[in-house]
């Protein structure tokens, strides 16, 4: 492996305030509870202080939403779309500040951040404002009303894309929103709101609040949020679903995922190889629909299991800044604690662990890219999402012990087929309980197609026109 010189990218293209608010009613406000700070997980560095928004700033943030409601629901699709496709050329405009933002607060590598999030989140509010005038035509009735506002509650590991997920088709049908993102990645979420500002849209369209837990419960909570979204943990689901139950209140939950990628012996295999180091190491498998579980072959495992250790070895792990990077830093040392635990116990059950030769930076939160072998379906390590850079490899006879041990999940996100009969893809894929199946690769999204899970990995669909149905009255 030859060595490649640093190309850090510049962290002066963003200028990261020394302190945050809410932004509440097109305006920065201060926050009713303790500030908290956000910290770069490369190098745990404080970045900003953040407001909590307590109960009270919900309240005003809902009432600004509603107040804002009776104005955007009342405006014509085609004028919503000319604010969308405002904000979506904003967006691409600032696509660098936005990605060395992202990458700063989360620890993601920024190739992905610029490269991959940033594409997505205009392409989404793209599509969704070519939308907003031609609801209409899209099947839900001659006349699909919005349903209000909306409470919106996202993760840290896609912080901006999970945000575009959520506001592009509420506003594209009409309603309005409060949003929560995670305490550990705000900043771009509070950058987006300064985007808001530029592209003039009516204060109290979109409101953002932040803080933990228990801000997210209050918005989820409000009597006057007619639509919750929530992309998190599935004990966190729970909760939010127990909240809403008997409410009135439209729901959905996209939650975690314990996805198999399922090679055969007939599979394209340094082409499966990309696929499977994509599937669980893009993002450091901070990703719900990450293939954690491979599937091999009986037959080719020594094979593919030798190319993929050798593919391992040319991974780059490092400053998130740099371009060469491909692992990151892990979010938090929270997270980084649970993906130690979780490899620990698959140690402990017998898994055989291997990671390539990685030495890790002295500041920060890291995790080598780790794979187990001789993993059971009864391991911790093949059951419970880890939601880091952690693969546990399992091996099948036949098709059907495929479909079998992919099925034997209480996650239903995702999962990858790789081979090359066309007809065995179309089968598996029939089999398979997962609410996105990838052929021949894996990981990629388009704002034109839905998204969501079965089981204990939620329900609703984002993206496509089912993502405006979760939005519409109907």
């Amino acid at each position: 492996m030859f060595e490649y010189a640093p190309a850090p990218e510049s962290r002066d293209v963003v200028e990261v305030k020394p302190s945050y608010g809410l932004f509440i009613n097109g305006e920065f406000v201060d926050g009713g509870g303790p500030s908290f700070k956000t910290v770069n997980p490369a190098t745990e560095e404080k970045l900003a202080e953040v407001a909590t928004a307590s109960s009270d700033d919900v309240d005003r943030a809902v009432q600004s939403a509603r107040k804002a409601f009776g104005v955007w629901s009342a405006m014509p699709g085609s004028e919503r779309a000319k604010y969308l496709f405002r904000i979506a050329r904003i967006i691409q405009e600032r696509a660098r500040e936005l990605a060395v933002l992202e990458t700063l607060d989360n620890g993601k590598p920024i190739r992905e951040s610029r490269d991959v999030d940033l594409p997505l989140v205009a392409a989404h509010f793209f599509y969704y404002a070519g939308w907003a005038d031609k609801l209409e035509y899209a099947g839900f009735g001659a006349d699909p009303r919005p349903l209000g506002v909306a409470g919106q509650v996202i993760p840290w590991n896609f912080p901006l894309l999970m945000l575009a997920w959520k506001i592009a088709p509420a506003l594209a049908c009409g309603n309005t929103v409060v949003l929560k993102p995670a305490e550990t990645t705000p900043l771009t979420a509070l950058l987006f709101a300064e985007i808001c500002q530029q592209a003039d849209l009516p204060p109290g369209v979109v409101n953002i609040v932040t803080g933990a837990g228990e801000t997210g419960a209050a918005v989820v909570a409000h009597p006057d949020v007619n639509k919750v979204a929530f992309t998190g943990s599935t004990e966190v689901g729970r909760i939010i679903a127990r909240t809403v139950a008997g409410t009135g209140k439209k729901l959905t939950l996209e939650l975690g995922g314990k996805a198999a990628n399922i090679v055969f012996d007939d599979a394209a295999l340094d082409q499966a190889v990309e696929g499977i180091v994509n599937g669980i190491f893009f993002n450091q498998g901070h990703v719900c629909c990450a293939g954690s579980r491979l599937l091999v072959q009986e037959s080719i495992q020594d094979e593919l299991l030798s190319a993929l250790k050798r593919r391992l070895g040319t991974l780059r792990l490092g400053d998130p800044l740099d371009k060469n990077t491909d692992i990151g830093a892990i979010n938090s040392a929270e997270q980084l604690a649970r993906i130690r635990s979780l490899s620990e116990a698959g140690e402990q059950e017998g898994a055989e662990r291997w990671s390539p030769a990685c030495e890790l930076p002295e500041r920060g939160f890291w995790f080598p890219p780790t794979l187990f072998t001789g993993v059971a379906q009864s391991h911790r390590i093949a059951r419970e999402e880890i939601f880091g850079p952690v693969l546990s490899v399992l091996t099948f006879r036949t098709p059907a012990e495929a479909v079998e041990k992919a099925n034997n999940t209480p996650y239903g996100l995702s999962a990858g087929v790789w081979t090359e009969k066309g007809s065995r893809i179309l089968w598996m894929a029939d089999k398979l309980r997962a609410g996105v199946v990838w052929a021949n690769t894996f990981n990629r999204f388009d704002p034109t197609a839905p998204f969501g899970g079965y089981k204990e990995s939620g329900y609703g669909r984002e993206g496509g026109l089912l993502g405006l149905e979760a939005y519409l009255d109907v």
